[in-house]
This record gives structure tokens, C-alpha cells and sequence, in this order.
């Protein structure tokens, strides 16, 4: 919140217009070599301005961060509130992966810049691709299909951090780059980790069967 007085809208402008610049200098110089005078020069706003709504660059970078992890937050929990309508199994839970990873990756496209310093550079880099790593677990859960990995012999902990790995380098290779699609690499990427569905069909029989 600002210090000294209230925002108004020409305040929040301000405000959106420092958060702006700091995103290209930070994803440019990096953290350290941006300084505050930077900033606000390519704001075109003054160092008393800049005080008004940060604290100083740390709280800055951090809110930028935030900003990220929500975006990444809310589309791994959009219509968590309808899991009466959700399809279980594990064809239900692949087929609402890919699409989690599709919006993931439309997400990135869209904000390429905040996702280098909130995904790769910062510190919390590591917390949010744990996280991540959690949701995923999350999403096997709520489909009920934790059973089939037991089955196959899949830890699902080692699953999801090696699915957040693959993700991770196919934004540097792939997407950023803009070689393949988000919709093609979130394809690509289930088929990589899971079998052909004849293969499923065949585990759910023997399921079934021992049930």
C-alpha cells in the first residue's frame, strides 16, 4: 500500500507503470544489476514516486513474484469446486493434466518476461516448481487414480518432479522459442508420461479384476 497518501487511480497507473518497467530490467539485467534509479527513469517517475508504493527493489521483485505464483496458482485450482462433475480415473486425470498444462503454457506465452525472473532467477523459483510439483500429486488424488500408479509401479512423487522437470526445459526449448504450440507441447508432454490407453485398458481389467 502507498505511504504518504492515497492511491488514486493516476496513483495506481503509477504504480502499474514501475511494476511494468521493473519486469523488462529485471528480465533483461537481472536482480542485481537493476537498481531503483533505473526504474524509475524508464518510468519516467521519480525515487519519491517509487517509495510511495514499494519499500524498497526487494519488495518490488517480490511482488512480482507473487504476481506470478498466483497466475500459476489459479489455474491449477480453476474448477477445483466441481469435483461432483469431474471425471475419475485415470483418463479423467490425464485428460485434465493436459489441460492444466496447455493453460500453463498459454500462461507463460503471455508472460514470458515475469516467467524468467519467477520461474527461473528469483529465489522462490524453487518454491513455486515444488508447489507445482504438489499440485500435480494433488490433481492423481482427486481423480482417484493413485491406485493405478501403485499398480504400475509409479511413484507419483517422482512422477510429478519429473514432469515439472520436463516442463521446465520445454519452456526453454519449445515455447519461448515459439517452436511448437502450447496446446502441441501439453500433448507431446502427456504421451511422454503416460502409456498408450490399450495398455490402460489392460491395467483396469486386472484392477477390476482383483476388486
Amino acid at each position: 500500500m502507498a505511504r504518504g497518501r492515497k492511491i488514486n487511480s493516476n496513483g495506481e497507473r503509477s504504480k502499474q507503470l514501475l511494476l511494468n518497467k521493473a519486469v523488462d530490467l529485471f528480465s533483461e539485467k537481472g536482480y542485481h544489476d537493476t537498481k531503483i534509479s533505473d526504474i524509475v527513469k524508464a518510468a519516467n517517475l521519480t525515487q519519491p514516486t517509487f517509495y510511495l508504493y514499494f519499500k524498497s527493489k526487494q519488495s518490488l521483485y517480490n511482488d512480482l513474484n507473487k504476481r506470478f505464483h498466483i497466475g500459476f496458482t489459479e489455474i491449477m485450482t480453476i474448477n477445483s469446486e466441481y469435483s461432483d462433475e469431474m471425471v475419475r480415473g485415470i483418463e479423467g486425470f490425464i485428460k485434465t493434466l493436459e489441460q492444466k498444462l496447455c493453460l500453463l503454457f498459454v500462461y507463460i506465452i503471455e508472460n514470458p518476461k515475469l516467467t524468467k525472473i519467477g520461474l527461473f532467477e528469483s529465489e522462490q523459483s524453487y518454491q513455486i516448481k515444488s508447489q507445482l510439483s504438489q499440485q500435480f500429486i494433488h490433481l492423481i488424488y482427486r481423480h482417484d487414480c493413485e491406485r493405478f500408479f501403485q499398480l504400475i509401479e509409479v511413484d507419483v512423487k517422482t512422477l510429478a518432479d519429473s514432469l515439472v522437470g520436463s516442463f521446465e526445459r520445454l519452456i526453454f526449448t519449445n515455447l519461448l522459442e515459439q517452436k511448437r504450440k502450447p496446446s502441441e507441447l501439453a500433448e507431446d508432454l502427456v504421451k511422454l508420461y503416460f502409456i498408450r490407453k490399450d495398455k490402460y485398458d489392460m491395467i483396469q481389467r486386472q484392477f477390476q479384476l482383483e476388486n
